[in-house]
């Protein structure tokens, strides 16, 4: 039985996507489809794997408070985490990558979901730069500006209380203790106190300012590759025309938007905004369309695909996947505590 979060994320995903479709002159969108260079993928794709080994590095950077594991080991477990995104609700493949690596390398869940919330929580950070540092040159429509700031607003008040965690680990250890108490049976305790002792381990990096400024620089890294791929992709539509400012407002907004509930693969969150940005900015909606759904096809099937290949190396079933993602994508204490 399907849980009430895929069904929403699907109700969601149709509503974007019927707004998409409605607004569509079909000949006009198949004929800009026809006429697109698609030589260009295979540059755009390179490009995109550059940012998917940055993101690797940095993942690997988080982690060596834990265990030293190269990047090199390191870069099928994302990838593998990328691919259960794109095919499971509600960022599944967050949980399946944590939990590759305790099966892989015996890294805790817990300490590893840590570095994994930390790390979405500078991607959104990033995103809003972008959209700041690009607003001089490409204004964005208020709408979406006051978006951004909603979202810069929660991502700021979430880093402080990250910050405030991973800074004060004796204070905190106390207060958890003290919650736990007061809100669980006793024989949950044990369980929950050592769950919260391994977060609190995954937020080792915020201690040190020299680590908050490297884990801050590679998601800027990151992010301007991945806007690269973007900027690739576009040359295989001759009549967009965009600058590189436009494309970083367009990665942000649409990588904001699939924070939205949506089927897998975020479809319709990342499509709609994405038209809708490049329409704000002049270009005609069925270009816009076509360059949009070429690029979520190239950003989705070549990951998800590496990642089938690495799931059969890493030995790993799809019943065992399934496991993990069940009870809307919730880890079970005992394999967070292992």
């Amino acid at each position: 039985m399907r849980s009430w979060k895929f069904w929403l994320g699907v109700l969601v995903s149709a509503f974007f996507v019927w707004l998409t479709a409605r607004g569509l002159e079909w000949g006009e969108f198949y004929s800009a489809l026809r006429g697109a260079r698609y030589e260009w993928l295979l540059p755009a794709i390179l490009v995109y794997f550059a940012a998917v080994w940055a993101r690797t590095w940095r993942w690997h950077y988080m982690l060596r408070h834990m265990k030293q594991v190269s990047v090199m080991r390191l870069f099928p477990v994302v990838v593998i985490g990328y691919m259960g995104n794109n095919v499971y609700p509600a960022r599944a493949g967050e949980v399946i990558r944590s939990y590759v690596l305790k099966k892989k390398e015996g890294v805790s869940v817990s300490a590893s979901l840590a570095t994994v919330a930390l790390e979405r929580l500078f991607d959104g950070l990033v995103m809003c730069a972008f959209v700041f540092f690009a607003l001089p040159f490409a204004p964005l429509p208020p709408v979406y500006r006051n978006v951004v700031v909603g979202f810069s607003l929660l991502f700021f008040a979430v880093l402080i209380v990250f910050l405030l965690l991973a800074t004060n680990p004796d204070r905190t250890d106390l207060i958890a203790a003290r919650m736990i108490n007061a809100l669980l049976p006793q024989r949950f305790r044990p369980q929950a106190t050592e769950l919260a002792s391994k977060f609190l381990v995954g937020l080792h990096a915020l201690r040190s300012p020299r680590e908050l400024f490297m884990i801050l620089l590679t998601s800027v890294a990151i992010w301007l590759t991945e806007t690269g791929k973007y900027w690739v992709i576009a040359h295989a539509f001759p009549a967009l025309q965009v600058n590189f400012m436009v494309l970083m407002l367009m990665t942000a907004v649409v990588n904001l938007a699939t924070t939205l509930p949506s089927a897998p693969g975020y479809v319709g969150t990342f499509d709609k905004p994405g038209i809708e940005i490049l329409k704000a900015f002049g270009q005609p909606a069925n270009i816009a369309a076509a360059y949009t759904i070429v690029l979520h096809v190239a950003l989705w099937l070549p990951i998800t695909l590496l990642g089938f290949v690495f799931m059969a190396q890493e030995s790993l079933r799809w019943r065992e996947l399934e496991i993990v993602t069940r009870d809307e994508s919730t880890p079970t204490p005992a394999m967070l505590t292992d």
